[in-house]
């Protein structure tokens, strides 16, 4: 199927959107809630499965939605049609503060690896499947568990990340390392394993836990600065230290930001990491 070209910009900077322009019958997909506004003429609607239209048979279009819930994202995905005779606006925000970043699918290879919840938006035609760890150690210990995401496609695609972004290239035979939690996405021709730190007291005292991403070029990712599940944990501990709770009513206080704050990350899609 082929995809629906769309124009866009971003705006923002720690708190960024996207605007999308549609042209008369182009259409545009998003996750639940991702909507910030939208022009008259545009048609809103929910459908089970990624959107893509690939699928016509209900059956087929459910089994894809149910693959997107295992990588994190809804079981529908909200659509959006401008039925209008002019060019119309839609433009939608991340749950968390951070940054967005178009990837134009066919210039990565028609595909792209990323963290679960990262997907946003992209253009009708763009597909949300699943990209399961084949390493052993990776799915357990690499922050993301056994199951990612996989974008396919030609068009473009909306992924936020937490904090700031940086976009690196990695020349063949190339490694970086990298935390676990700041790993947004990669192409699919770069190697992704997990390595130890390498000392005991590096790991126990270092800050950084057991074990780091070793990421092997050729290719590209794409790492964020600030992932929410670090921020949350600081937020808590500056809570903790500011408050120093005392006593049955400082336990409850205590729990109730813990409950706030993993309140936050649940219906913020995610923790980022």
């Amino acid at each position: 199927m082929d995809m629906d070209p769309i124009d866009y910009s971003i705006h923002g900077d720690d708190l960024q959107y996207v605007e999308v322009r549609l042209e008369p019958g182009r259409r545009a997909v998003s996750e639940p809630g991702a909507m910030m506004y939208v022009d008259d003429g545009v048609t809103v609607s929910s459908e089970v499965g990624d959107g893509s239209g690939r699928e016509t048979h209900f059956l087929a279009r459910l089994w894809r939605g149910v693959r997107r819930s295992f990588s994190g994202e809804s079981l529908f995905t909200s659509t959006y049609a401008n039925d209008a005779a002019l060019t119309r606006r839609v433009a939608f925000a991340a749950a968390s503060p951070g940054q967005i970043v178009p990837v134009d699918l066919a210039a990565v290879g028609g595909e792209l690896i990323v963290q679960r919840g990262a997907f946003l938006a992209g253009a009708r035609g763009v597909e949300i499947g699943i990209a399961l760890q084949k390493r052993i150690r990776v799915g357990l210990f690499g922050g993301e568990g056994f199951i990612m995401q996989r974008l396919t496609g030609n068009g473009v695609a909306f992924v936020h990340a937490s904090g700031a972004l940086t976009e690196m290239r990695l020349a063949p035979g190339e490694s970086l390392r990298v935390d676990t939690g700041c790993l947004v996405a990669l192409q699919n021709t770069v190697r992704y394993d997990i390595r130890y730190v390498g000392r005991l007291k590096s790991a126990l005292f270092g800050g950084e836990g057991l074990f780091f991403a070793q990421l092997s070029g050729p290719g590209t990712v794409w790492l964020q600065s600030m992932p929410l599940k670090r921020l949350s944990q600081t937020m808590l501990g500056s809570a903790m230290a500011a408050g120093k709770p005392r006593g049955v009513f400082g336990i409850l206080w205590a729990l109730a930001v813990v409950v706030f704050i993993v309140a936050n990350i649940l219906l913020g899609g995610g923790d980022g990491s």
